[in-house]
């Protein structure tokens, strides 16, 4: 039963909502700071350089809170 910690998965639990949320926050105000609307660029308008921003941005943003949260 040493495996298995209920505070840990709790915590693990907690944290990964926590970092998702963070994630979609930090999106919407890349969103928001960009002209236009990111999806109408990146589906109609085939913007791939913008698509690629925009991933390289959640990778960044993704390692921060992953890093923050493992220590």
């Amino acid at each position: 039963m040493e495996y298995l910690n209920f505070k840990l998965i709790a915590a693990s639990i907690i944290y990964s909502v926590l970092g998702i949320l963070i994630l979609v926050l930090s999106f919407v105000v890349l969103n928001k700071l960009t002209p236009g609307t990111l999806w109408k660029e990146i589906i109609e308008e085939h913007n791939t350089a913008l698509a690629i921003m925009g991933a390289a941005f959640i990778l960044a943003v993704a390692l921060i809170i992953s890093s923050a949260i493992h220590g």
